[in-house]
């Protein structure tokens, strides 16, 4: 059977002393009040001896704040890159003293409605809205009545709030240095065409990718030997476009536009008889937790899920803050760039 929250009344009660007496002193205005300090001991040992704790929402109600921050995204539970993002934030948040609410919403914008309006009616300080993949959407009403940062949300404008992305246009650009550095020129690409308008999914990440990776092989005179335009990145897919590049013969290197459709290259590849990285150099994009086990490793360039939760809940703490102390004034907007750090493993062979 679960135990019967101790109130307020029943401290004061057993210390002999009026219900305001013992709120003020269990709230640290005893002395300013100037409540005795005996009588401020009994209070205070009742509590302890009864366990009593304090409503944590009406305290936070009476000091304007409850030290809580809303984590509303489209996925958790099911992905463990999301829950790398939310790890960031809690330990971010744990420690600036605040606590952490999670809402998944699984995409359903009815569903994220109810959850924001649920998290403000729980007087939450300030929201992290989320999304797995990065991409542009219209946000919902409200957000700007609470602080608020968008993580991993691409927007248009200035959304008068904190924007919290990867710097995928320089991960484009790392990806195909790392090739065209070992001096590989015949670089084939999955996941996109070869021009900027055969991306086919709403992701950001797919177009910065591949402005990035295209601006760098332009500086050294290369276009794309081939391109691959793919609406689910995943291991058949790339082991399908794979097969289509190796019918027409062996390229020296290919870029994935993420690490499962780098599962399927490297079945494409191997099933031909060919080997990573001496006949075929592969690098890939996310440092998905495959990309580490794959024979050989993996080169890619990893999305800091940990890290980007946590700036964000940094810059939302740091807007909460703000706002307390300068209520008139603006808080701090803008989109924060997070590196995304090459991964080099053993996928990339220097060409003679």
């Amino acid at each position: 059977m679960a135990r019967k929250r101790v109130t307020l009344a029943q401290v004061a009660s057993e210390a002999e002393v009026a219900v305001s007496t013992a709120s003020l002193v269990l709230s640290g205005r005893g002395t300013e009040v100037r409540i005795s300090e005996k009588v401020q001991e009994r209070v205070r040992a009742t509590a302890a001896r009864l366990g009593y704790r304090p409503n944590a929402v009406s305290v936070g109600l009476r000091k304007g704040s409850t030290s809580t921050l809303a984590f509303v995204s489209d996925s958790v539970a099911s992905s463990r890159l999301a829950g790398e993002m939310i790890k960031g934030a809690i330990e971010a948040a744990r420690d600036r003293g605040y606590m952490v609410f999670v809402g998944e919403t699984g995409g359903n914008l009815t569903l994220e409605r109810q959850l924001l309006d649920a998290m403000v009616d729980r007087q939450v300080d300030g929201i992290v809205l989320a999304s797995m993949l990065t991409h542009g959407r219209e946000l919902p009403t409200g957000l700007d009545s609470t602080p608020t940062v968008l993580l991993n949300i691409a927007v248009d404008g200035d959304p008068g709030m904190p924007v919290v992305l990867p710097d995928e246009l320089q991960a484009g650009r790392d990806a195909a240095s790392a090739l065209v550095d070992a001096g590989l020129t015949d670089i084939h690409l999955i996941g996109s065409g070869p021009r900027p308008e055969d991306v086919r999914t709403i992701s950001a990440a797919a177009h910065l990718r591949l402005q990035g990776i295209l601006e760098v092989l332009d500086a050294h005179g290369l276009t794309p030997s081939s391109g691959h335009a793919i609406n689910q990145w995943l291991p058949p897919e790339g082991f399908r476009a794979a097969n289509e590049i190796l019918d027409a013969g062996t390229p020296q290197a290919i870029v994935c536009f993420n690490d499962r459709l780098a599962m399927g290259v490297y079945q494409a590849v191997q099933a031909r008889g060919l080997r990573i990285p001496e006949d075929v150099s592969v690098v890939s994009f996310d440092d998905a937790s495959i990309a580490a086990w794959l024979r050989p490793g993996l080169t890619t360039v990893a999305l800091p899920h940990r890290i980007m939760g946590k700036r964000a809940a940094e810059l939302l703490i740091d807007s909460i803050e703000h706002d307390r102390a300068h209520p008139d004034g603006p808080a701090a907007t803008g989109v924060h760039l997070v590196p995304m750090p090459v991964r080099v493993r053993e996928s990339i062979r220097a060409h003679d």
